[in-house]
């Protein structure tokens, strides 16, 4: 299962109620901060998360109002937060710019507290951990170097408690051999193999991450059956020359979307202050029933429930 809390959904300035793109994505001990607008560090306070563990930054592009927050954020990690490092993943072009922000603008040659690593990423896996992978793809916007994130569990066996305990396997050490794969030899002397008390393979829960984006057709195929996508809707379809003009999505074509490549859930963020939220809904659920337009603060919990797809 995969958490997002939203910091900031509106799109290029705040409004009264919206912050810019900030989200945090968590998986077990894992957090990763998706963008970091202005005000993020305020937002992360406000949202009671707070800082801890929270040093793996994923950029979507280096336009400002995706990374300006990071100038804050450092500061905040100098003075009152202990951090032993602080990873930043984006690609090469919002490396350049986040670079010249950090140690242009905030550090202007003092030592960070702790050791910075910019991490290159544009396309395939970059970041593997024992149940779950994190991994990059091209996306369209303006200027190069914009990309998306897919946040995808590892495929598993079940195991089925209901076979183990009609074969008399104990808890303990057995059933964690038998979960791993490892065939478990009993008390009683008798070998259980794995696939006795396993389950067909089940797909892990897939989120995909998509900031900025004017051009869909490249992505249907990498979206495809994901049980969640976040992506933006900057404007609504009565303005999609304007859209199309800045390289952004209508409410309408991110619920398009969502239809061609047949995904669990849609959420919508990167909301203009031109819009009622209510108008924005409308607009994609015509399309794509299941959608949610997040708001700051709102935190959406994505799994799989359906063991057979």
């Amino acid at each position: 299962m995969f958490e997002i809390i939203f910091l900031g959904t509106s799109a290029s300035a705040p409004s009264a109620r919206r912050g810019l793109s900030a989200q945090v994505l968590k998986h077990d001990e894992y957090r990763f901060l998706i963008d970091c607008g202005e005000g993020t560090q305020r937002q992360i306070l406000q949202s009671g998360i707070g800082f801890k563990r929270l040093n793996q930054i994923l950029i979507t592009h280096g336009h400002l109002d995706h990374i300006l927050g990071l100038a804050g954020l450092l500061s905040t990690y100098m003075r009152w937060e202990a951090m032993d490092e602080l990873r930043i993943y984006a690609a090469r072009g919002a490396i350049d710019r986040i670079r010249d922000l950090l140690y242009g603008v905030v550090l202007r040659g003092a030592t960070a507290p702790m050791p910075i690593y910019f991490e290159e990423v544009g396309n395939g896996p970059f970041f593997e951990a024992e149940d779950f992978t994190v991994s990059a793809f091209p996306v369209v916007h303006r200027g190069p170097d914009c990309i998306g994130f897919t946040f995808e569990e590892h495929s598993r066996r079940p195991f089925l408690a209901e076979k183990a305990e009609a074969l008399g396997i104990p808890q303990g050490s057995w059933r964690r051999d038998l979960v791993a794969g490892l065939p478990a030899m009993l008390p009683d002397g008798r070998t259980i193999q794995p696939e006795e008390v396993l389950g067909p393979v089940r797909a892990g829960t897939r989120l995909v991450h998509i900031g900025d984006v004017g051009y869909t057709e490249n992505l249907v195929e990498i979206i495809r059956g994901a049980d969640a996508l976040v992506i933006e809707a900057t404007y609504l379809e009565e303005e999609a020359e304007m859209a199309q003009q800045f390289s952004h999505l209508t409410a309408r074509r991110a619920a398009e979307l969502a239809v061609q490549a047949n995904v669990r859930q849609l959420i919508l963020t990167h909301i203009s202050r031109r819009y009622r939220e209510k108008d924005v809904l409308a607009e994609a659920q015509a399309v794509f029933p299941n959608v949610a337009v997040a708001r700051d603060f709102d935190t959406f919990q994505i799994k799989r429930d359906d063991p057979a797809q």
